[in-house]
């Protein structure tokens, strides 16, 4: 990734963190966006502290057009073009039967985990396409496992990752003569924040059954997914375009 600008939302913590560190030790220079203002910042600054390379910290709301726009042209303005962008940023589902679920909820999961990807493949798409050299150029979209498969109560989750991996598809067979790639990691149960917050990691009932779910028998680790959007964000996947590539310890092989 020498030589290579590469963009992170959701960058605060979790995948995005550490993902956007990957690719710094990768040789990039990495622009962190998130909503979480300081989490950016202290991201950017551990960027820069631990490899030798430049960071940004923008503070971006992705299901917001203007925002995501803003982030685009700050990373450009900082670093003169954008070689690949990891879309990242989301929610966690609140949980309830599909009849039952809040339309508040529902519409909000989608701005974010979808609307959100939608807008900032847009973008990232307009100022890639103006980059006329031979330099490979990806964009790796975050979805999930629950992209390819449904779970009880998360109705409005699983349509969102399901639409991200369609828009995935798509951007690869549109942009593909244009030398740009698109991919998407599909991570199953990740040990990330998000876990705590929604309290799977905390109720051993609820953690037992969900690792049990999991061939390898055990959660994944956050820097096993950025391993993975690393590789797809670099010339070394150079022939892989329209993949949803499962890091999820063998959920969606059964």
């Amino acid at each position: 990734m020498n030589d290579r600008v590469a963009l992170v939302t959701g960058g605060a913590s979790g995948i995005g963190r550490t993902s956007a560190l990957a690719l710094a030790k990768a040789g990039a220079r990495v622009a962190v966006a998130d909503t979480d203002a300081s989490g950016a910042n202290d991201t950017a600054r551990s960027i820069e502290d631990e490899h030798d390379t430049e960071a940004l910290a923008v503070e971006a709301d992705v299901s917001e057009a203007e925002d995501v726009q803003h982030m685009v042209a700050e990373t450009v303005e900082r670093f003169g073009r954008l070689d690949a962008a990891v879309n990242n940023a989301g929610l966690e589902s609140t949980k309830a039967r599909l009849a039952d679920y809040d339309e508040a909820d529902f519409d909000r999961m989608i701005d974010v985990n979808l609307r959100g990807v939608f807008l900032c493949m847009k973008h990232e798409l307009r100022q890639m396409t103006t980059q006329r050299d031979d330099k490979d150029r990806a964009i790796v979209n975050v979805a999930s496992a629950l992209g390819t498969v449904a779970f009880r109560e998360k109705s409005a989750y699983v349509a969102a990752k399901h639409g991200v991996i369609g828009l995935t598809k798509s951007a690869a067979l549109e942009y593909a003569g244009e030398n740009i790639r698109a991919n998407a990691v599909s991570p199953s149960f990740i040990e990330t924040s998000m876990q705590m917050r929604t309290g799977t990691l905390l109720r051993p009932e609820q953690l037992d059954e969900v690792t049990s779910l999991h061939p390898l028998g055990r959660f994944g680790q956050p820097a096993e997914v950025a391993q993975a959007i690393r590789w797809l964000a670099s010339p070394e996947a150079s022939f892989v375009t329209g993949a949803a590539l499962p890091v999820d310890g063998g959920y969606t092989a059964q």
